[in-house]
């Protein structure tokens, strides 16, 4: 007896009839990017393929960290999967191994929890806080996305006048493009902000939650990767370790050489108790962890049951160790930061030629340019309209920020200098375009 195997036709080429029958088979309103949303179906390092075969710089897409379908991450996995794959109540070495590597490249952490994606690391990185400092409440930006499920996804774009969960606070992201307080030195102006973080903390208190953590971001990416006023990460590690609390460092989309460090927290200054990681650390494979201290693993252990079917498992482990070696053996985080530094360099030399153009952020090889109208206000239309004919140039971006107005620059590391280039360039045309 024979099984057929059904394989996807690549060779539809109809695209508005591939969206139909997506509406038809995920439901109406799943989430499409750009106005005329494009059919993919090959990548290559920083290169992605649509059916008609015209070849994408993909600026936009940290999955793939070393490159789409590197042969070194195809490989392990295809190898594990076709030795062996179990969950993790077996011995096995690799995942062992990468838990290992993953706490000795943090230096802060010790043990591993291991899951398949940032939304379940950051809700045991929650419960571990909790578990750990005996209090419920959790403290984040007011601008923030940390995973999308009922616990995590409260989280997400709380204000900070919602008051309405006794358990959750947020505060007003740190930046100095809109200040809270104009004309304040950095100094004075991360006091500011700090002497808000102190009086959540003190509010969570009062109301019978106490504080567990802070969760962050540490370059603060959701919220348009703002330049942070300066002491301000150095003096949240300390109020939140005096007021009996911890700190969660959210490096999904920081870390794993994204700034061109291993981690975002070490960019930035601040002093995590737990690190959650995730997206590029399979390279594709499902798979993220919650690291943290080994008093506070073992104390979450102890008192729960907490077991992913999927999780540390061979395969993780076999995927995970490859990663971590492409990203060494093959000099990925330096490009990040050589590239990276150029790229903003040139991108920041346009603003003031190019009419909206308002600021430019980020470092390695994640970026932020931000659009204004004529009156200094977030013109999300015009990020949009930008990023469409981008993609009509070759070149893929999004949209990203506490407006929505910023140019999310977030590509594989492997990005050569030739096609950052080559992106100034095509950036340069699109606002020709635009301004006529």
């Amino acid at each position: 007896m024979t099984t057929e195997v059904l394989v996807p036709d690549v060779s539809v080429h109809n695209v508005a009839e591939l969206i139909a029958r997506r509406d038809r088979a995920f439901g109406k309103g799943a989430k499409l990017f750009y106005d005329n949303p494009l059919h993919l179906v090959r990548g290559k390092g920083a290169y992605l393929y649509d059916a008609d075969g015209r070849r994408y710089v993909d600026m936009y897409n940290n999955v793939p960290c070393v490159g789409h379908a590197h042969p070194r991450i195809v490989e392990a996995m295809a190898h594990q999967q076709a030795t062996l794959n179990t969950h993790s109540r077996y011995l096995n070495e690799s995942a062992i191994a990468l838990a290992e590597r993953l706490t000795g490249l943090q230096r802060v952490t010790d043990c591993a929890i291991f899951s398949c994606s940032g939304t379940e690391a950051i809700e045991v990185a929650i419960r571990v806080a909790q578990l750990g400092t005996g209090a419920r409440g959790i403290i984040c930006t007011n601008h923030t996305y940390h995973g999308n499920n009922l616990v995590v996804g409260a989280l997400t774009s709380l204000s900070e006048d919602d008051k309405s969960r006794p358990d959750l606070r947020a505060i007003p992201f740190p930046e100095t493009f809109r200040p809270i307080v104009a004309g304040l030195t950095d100094a004075a102006l991360a006091d500011a902000y700090i002497a808000r973080l102190v009086a959540a903390i003190e509010e969570l208190k009062a109301d019978g939650a106490g504080f567990a953590a802070l969760i962050l971001c540490p370059i603060l990416a959701n919220e348009g990767l703002p330049d942070i006023p300066e002491g301000f990460m150095t003096k949240a590690t300390q109020v939140v370790k005096a007021a009996g609390g911890l700190i969660i460092a959210d490096e999904v989309q920081a870390g794993y050489g994204r700034t061109g460090q291993w981690w975002g927290y070490d960019a930035v200054g601040l002093v995590p108790d737990i690190v959650v990681t995730g997206k590029p650390m399979g390279a594709g494979l499902p798979l993220a962890a919650t690291t943290g201290r080994r008093d506070l693993i073992e104390e979450f252990r102890a008192q729960t049951r907490y077991f992913n079917t999927f999780a540390a498992s061979p395969l993780q482990g076999a995927v995970g160790l490859a990663v971590i070696e492409t990203l060494e053996s093959e000099g990925i985080i330096d490009n990040a930061a050589i590239v990276g530094a150029a790229l903003k360099s040139g991108l920041a030399q346009r603003i003031g030629h190019w009419r909206g153009l308002g600021d430019v952020r980020g470092i390695g090889l994640f970026l932020g340019a931000e659009f204004v109208d004529a009156e200094g206000a977030p013109d999300s239309l015009r990020a949009f309209d930008i990023v469409c004919r981008l993609r009509d140039k070759g070149f893929l971006t999004s949209t990203d920020g506490a407006f929505n107005n910023i140019v999310k620059i977030r590509p594989p590391l492997p990005l050569s200098q030739d096609d950052a280039l080559a992106f100034l360039d095509a950036f340069d045309a699109v606002m020709a375009d635009i301004h006529g």
